[in-house]
């Protein structure tokens, strides 16, 4: 599993306060393909659609705690981007949390941006 660290975290090898963190150039994401990053003590997956948008959610998954969100089967259902769990496919909306095959179940989501050609996750 790739692991991309803040910068901060790089050097200081500690957690760093919440707020945007900038994690890589959108160029070292690949679409339709998930990566992890470890920001501000947090296990973030992070997964590029084909329009260039970058989509975070949590890297744990709710079902089983286990953190392997970053290696789902990316997909849609209907114009909504999902990220099914790799163990019990369990099927996300990347942009709500919102899990559609049972509805007790959530991801946690972070906001994302790009500035300067890289991006940004608030955690």
């Amino acid at each position: 599993m790739t692991v991309i660290l803040d910068r901060e975290e790089q050097l200081t090898n500690a957690p760093i306060a919440s707020g945007w963190h900038r994690v890589c150039a959108i160029d070292e994401l690949e679409p339709a393909w998930g990566e992890a990053a470890l920001l501000g003590g947090k296990q973030v997956a992070l997964f590029r659609t084909m329009q260039d948008e970058v989509l975070a959610v949590s890297q744990q998954d709710p079902s089983t705690l286990s953190n392997v969100m970053a290696r789902g089967i990316v997909g849609s259902r209907g114009s909504r981007p999902t990220i099914a769990s790799p163990l019990h496919k369990e099927v996300y909306d990347l942009e709500t949390g919102e899990c559609f095959t049972n509805p007790e179940l959530r991801l946690a989501i972070y906001a994302t941006r790009l500035v300067d050609g890289y991006i940004e996750v608030a955690v």
